[in-house]
């Protein structure tokens, strides 16, 4: 980290991560920033697995443990098609599949318990529904460093600190400040980019907790307050904000201009 380079938070959501080409575009985008540029990368879970991970803990409270197991195979299976596209580096494989099954027996584990007891508590499926950026952030870090950057992958509970709200928590800035600036500044000083993972904190005490669905771009932001970044850039599948969701309304278009204000009155109002 140098100071005549500016530093940049850049979030890329789950489309943008959702498969090893996707991915593969991502670590080009992040090697052309690079070089100009500090880098904070944060992260999305892949599309759709944030949805399957909370389906997963809602079957295991209603006690279909089938179901609960065909969504663990088939997210095994479409993050070890990623590995084994991405990484070639047979350590490096190694290293990302371990941290993966971790995440795996971690997720299986909180759901049979929650099968068990018939009972799915605010930090359980805050905990479940983490896995999918927590599986996405060694992916993400891996293929950067198969196309030559250093980097390494951070889990948001490290340096995200929230209050105790599972499910919709609020950063404690100072905190949050004074461990982003220990952990993060240490590795852009020696030339490495970490990959955060979006969406998630931790209370003081080290409980996790989730900033809410679509918290990656809050994530994002809160990194770039505590770090005191000079912009935040968020990667995603349209081009600025728009007139309706596109996916549900034909003809949707891209508003030119908006204030933040009126941007922050959209958000407040269930606006993604």
């Amino acid at each position: 980290m140098t100071r005549n380079r500016q530093l940049r938070v850049m979030k890329f959501g789950g489309t943008s991560v959702g498969d090893a080409s996707c991915i593969r575009r991502v670590a080009e985008i992040v090697r052309n920033a690079a070089h100009d540029s500090d880098l904070v990368v944060v992260v999305s879970a892949m599309g759709g697995v944030t949805n399957k991970l909370i389906e997963a803990a809602t079957q295991s409270e209603a006690g279909d443990r089938s179901s609960v197991e065909a969504i663990f195979t088939a997210l095994r299976n479409r993050h070890d098609m990623a590995v084994n596209s991405l990484v070639h580096a047979p350590e490096q494989r190694r290293a990302v599949l371990r941290k993966m099954q971790d995440c795996y027996e971690e997720g299986e584990r909180l759901c049979q318990g929650t099968d068990l007891r018939r009972e799915l508590s605010l930090r359980d499926r805050d905990s479940i529904s983490s896995l999918g950026e927590r599986l996405s952030a060694p992916l993400v870090a891996a293929s950067l460093m198969e196309c030559g950057l250093r980097s390494e992958a951070i889990e948001a509970t490290e340096i995200i600190v929230t209050d105790s709200c599972h499910g919709a928590a609020d950063p404690c800035m100072e905190a949050t400040s004074e461990r982003c600036k220990g952990r993060l500044r240490g590795l852009l000083r020696r030339g490495i980019v970490p990959v955060v993972t979006g969406f998630i904190g931790a209370t003081p005490e080290g409980a996790l907790t989730t900033l809410g669905r679509g918290g990656s771009d809050y994530s994002a932001t809160i990194l770039a307050a505590a770090l005191d970044a000079d912009e935040v850039v968020i990667w995603t599948d349209v081009d600025g904000l728009m007139t309706s969701d596109p996916r549900a309304v034909e003809g949707a278009c891209t508003i030119p201009e908006i204030s933040y204000r009126e941007a922050a009155e959209l958000a407040h109002f269930g606006a993604k």
